[in-house]
Order: C-alpha cells, then sequence, then structure tokens
C-alpha cells in the first residue's frame, strides 16, 4: 500500500464546511468497440444502511457518507466485463460492513479499510480466474473515492484516474498512473507530452488480476471545501480529452453543451475525439 500525502488548503483561512454533493455519471462503449467493459459506481453509506444511487443526483453529507468509483475491466470474451462488475458489487458488500465495524468499535482508519476492500475484490477474481478457464486472463482497474464530512479518501490501482478540480480553478490528477509509462514519466525519463503518444502507454504495472499473486495499491485523502470538483474516469476519456479540457468542459461549457451533465460533456467530447474505447466518467461537486 503506497500512500499519498494529503492534499489540502495552503491558505489558514477558515474553510466553510461542506454541506452535501452533487454529481453525474456517464459510461460509453465507444465508437469501436462492441461491448463495454466499464462500469461506475454510486452509493450513499452510514452506520444503519447502503444505499445504491443513479448516475445522476444530490446528498447532504449530514446522512451519511457518499463511494463512488469507476472499474476498468480486461482480459477479452466478456472477461473484462464480468472483472469490472465484480470490483464494484464487491465494494458494495464489504465496504458498508467494513465502515458499520468501525461505527461499533473496532476502530480502522480509512485506508486501512480501502486497502483490505481492495485485496478481497483481488482476491475473489483471483478465485474466479483459478475455478474457470475461461475468465482465467480477466482483470480490472478500480479508483474509488469516499467523501466524508470533511475529507475524500481514494483508494487506486491501475490507470483509470481521480483528478482533483479545486474551486479556485486548475486540476491536479491525484491518482498514479499504474503503468511502465506511467512509470517513466514519474521518473523523468520522459515529458508527459510523451508519455501520451509512448507505444506502451497501455501495459499495466498493476492491477486487479487473476495471473497476479499480489498487489500494491496506492491510498491516499484530499481536504475539500464547496465549489471544489472530483473526477473518476477511465483510460477512455483521457484518450480523448487532455487534462485542461477536461477542467474546461467541466467548469465553462461552450453553450451547445450547457444543458447536458458534467460527467455528459466530457465523456461526449471525448467520444468525438477518439472513442476507441470505452469512456466512463463520475463527476462529483462538492456543495
Amino acid at each position: 500500500m503506497s500512500h499519498s500525502d494529503p492534499t489540502t488548503r495552503d491558505s489558514e483561512e477558515e474553510v466553510p464546511l461542506a454541506q452535501g454533493v452533487t454529481w453525474s455519471a456517464i459510461s460509453d462503449v465507444g465508437r469501436y468497440r462492441s461491448t463495454n467493459e466499464d462500469a461506475f459506481l454510486a452509493l450513499r453509506m452510514d452506520a444503519r444502511e447502503v444505499r445504491r444511487l443513479g448516475k445522476l443526483g444530490d446528498g447532504s453529507l449530514a446522512d451519511g457518507d457518499f463511494i463512488f468509483a469507476v472499474s476498468d475491466g480486461m482480459g477479452g470474451h466478456n472477461a473484462g466485463e464480468f472483472a469490472s462488475r465484480i470490483a464494484v458489487e464487491k465494494i458494495t458488500e464489504l465496504l458498508p460492513s467494513a465502515f458499520r465495524l468501525d461505527f461499533q468499535g473496532i476502530q480502522k482508519g480509512a485506508h486501512d479499510l480501502l486497502d483490505q476492500v481492495f485485496h478481497e475484490i483481488h482476491e475473489e477474481i483471483k478465485r474466479l480466474g483459478e475455478a474457470y478457464e475461461e475468465i482465467a486472463g480477466m482483470g480490472a482497474t478500480l479508483s474509488l473515492c469516499w467523501i466524508g464530512s470533511e475529507w475524500m479518501n481514494f483508494c487506486h490501482i491501475g490507470d483509470s484516474r481521480i483528478y482533483y478540480l479545486p474551486a479556485a480553478g486548475g486540476i491536479k490528477q491525484i491518482s498514479e498512473d499504474h503503468t511502465y509509462v506511467g512509470w517513466l514519466e514519474k521518473t523523468g525519463k520522459i515529458t508527459a507530452a510523451q508519455a501520451r503518444i509512448h507505444p506502451k502507454k497501455n501495459q499495466l504495472t498493476q492491477a486487479l488480476t487473476a495471473t497476479r499473486r499480489n498487489i500494491e495499491v496506492q491510498v491516499g485523502a484530499v481536504g475539500f471545501e464547496p465549489g471544489d470538483r472530483f473526477v473518476i474516469c477511465s483510460d477512455g476519456l483521457y484518450e480523448g480529452l487532455s487534462d485542461p479540457n477536461i477542467d474546461h468542459f467541466v467548469r465553462t461549457p461552450p453553450a451547445h453543451l450547457a444543458d447536458r451533465t458534467e460527467a455528459q460533456r466530457i465523456v461526449d467530447e471525448s467520444l468525438l475525439n477518439s472513442g476507441k474505447d470505452n469512456t466512463t466518467a463520475v463527476v462529483v461537486v462538492i456543495q
């Protein structure tokens, strides 16, 4: 488990407390694929219950915490679709149970809980891959945001992404790309521009797969305030839309896109530019 340093405000001014969230989500098969191996998840949970949410909505942070996640499956012959569905379904099953135990006094930090959930999902994918030859090569990425009253805790593996868009402006990728090219860029061996066109840009170094013995997830936390946004997406989105354009179309859409949800805007624009892969986005706005 690798940790990212918490992201907080530089200003010492008192930060207004967030009251709630709004969200939008969309998943598109793309222009060339016949099946959609992406999946997304929206949940609200408290100490008593968990509720599956739709692709559009709003809610109060006084009523509970919110979970948003994106998973991109791989493996072909529907195995990837199966793997991504396992990932989001196991979150629905495992995380609320652990959350309730935490309320009952079995204290574990959010990062430990998330790390445990990701490892249990990995074990389930391994178990099924070993039991059924036709899905032996399946796997999935998984990027998850857990939004409480003051912090967004996240856990991530693979090359789906989590972006932070502060109310004051700008966009920051807070998840690491667990790819060979991501490692090259992180260590300064290539530039971001070179990474976008590198022939091995989709070569994963970490994922939830039936063939991988151990995994190393990234966990971290971001402090937020009203007006901040988070974008969770599969690699299909940023293949067709640069980070500055994700920021632009979320915040200041042109007139012809203004009536669409924030998630729909960036997915539609990405599909126009690429559309080679399944394309999924979840956009969360802190209120």
